[in-house]
């Protein structure tokens, strides 16, 4: 194959999901009346803000040849904490903090803290006593939302100051603050996999650990690294819940582990490490979230969306096996 044509058939297996995106959009907007319409599409961004963030911790602890399931009680987590801590309803402790501005910056430090303990507890088990991953997260999964319920008693938290949902109200240049927190992170862990050291070994280890350490790289380093970051990634996704909800509740985000698991199988990125790539990520993030948002739109019943999302799952696998055999056998 020429290498012109072969570097445009690189292109289209990459960026396959950009275009299943494209499609779908492009269908809804044909046969669904309202559909084609700003307010959509910035719904759209805003409600993959919580899914997409958490994903990027996921794809991360993947690509590295780990998983981390904990995500999602994670997020939870770090919700309860600041809004038992600072909320007035419920069973909310109302600390007041003065001047006001403070509950910004410290109920953001103490959400990215609690992510960072339970990441650093799962990286710990793995790394240095070598425990399966999927046992540890799972676990972790497990007692984190336990702690969920014990900590509020299973009551609803409400009542957060009003600069603490700063993020889920205001809007720059028309767009929700929290889609711009979506973007953002994106872009900055985009460039940290594709530019730094960093990212690069982190996807050498997934591909080959073995390899990897005996070209004299820190290893159990980078991924301990990872889990962290993934748990401060779902702690800074349970703060920007917190704010978007002005509390939280103990069964606050169930089901968001699977939506992100799907948009992360659905970007292309390997369960079996050493590959993937955040722009397919979030390619995949905002399908699940405009197919979501048509069924809503549609006023169908919420299973179906269910339904989809488990059949894209299958055929996000199966379009993975066939890139594989093209670039095989063809490329």
């Amino acid at each position: 194959m020429p290498p012109r044509r072969r570097a445009a058939f690189e292109f289209v297996l990459d960026n396959l999901v950009w275009f299943v995106l494209a499609i779908v959009l492009a269908v809804f907007s044909l046969t669904i009346p309202d559909f084609l319409q700003i307010g959509i599409f910035l719904n759209i961004l805003q409600n993959s803000t919580f899914i997409g963030i958490i994903a990027v911790g996921l794809s991360l602890t993947l690509i590295a040849g780990h998983m981390d399931l904990s995500i999602e009680s994670v997020m939870a987590l770090a919700a309860m904490v600041i809004a038992l801590m600072f909320g007035t309803g419920g069973a909310g402790g109302g600390i007041v903090l003065e001047p006001g501005w403070l509950y910004f910056p410290v109920s953001l430090l103490i959400a990215l803290a609690v992510g960072a303990i339970v990441g650093t507890v799962n990286g710990t088990l793995v790394v240095r006593l070598g425990i399966n991953a999927f046992i540890v997260t799972l676990a972790s999964y497990i007692w984190a939302r336990g702690l969920v319920v014990a900590l509020s008693g299973g009551r609803s938290v409400y009542g957060l100051p009003d600069a603490m949902r700063v993020m889920a109200v205001d809007q720059i240049l028309g767009i929700p603050l929290l889609a711009w927190m979506l973007i953002l992170v994106y872009i900055v862990f985009a460039f940290i996999l594709a530019k730094t050291p960093f990212g690069r070994h982190l996807t050498m280890i997934g591909g080959n650990e073995t390899a990897t350490y005996r070209a004299g790289i820190r290893v159990g380093a980078i991924v301990m690294a990872s889990f962290i970051l993934s748990g401060m990634l779902a702690g800074f996704a349970g703060w920007l819940l917190a704010s978007r909800t002005a509390g939280a509740t103990a069964n606050l985000g169930i089901g968001m582990l699977f939506q992100a698991f799907a948009a992360v199988v659905i970007g292309g990125v390997s369960l079996k490490g050493g590959s993937g790539r955040l722009s397919g990520v979030f390619a995949g993030v905002l399908l699940l979230s405009s197919i979501q948002t048509a069924i809503n739109v549609m006023g169908m019943p919420p299973h179906y969306t269910q339904m989809i999302q488990g059949g894209l799952v299958l055929a996000a696998v199966l379009l993975d096996t066939m890139k594989n055999t093209v670039r095989r056998y063809y490329l």
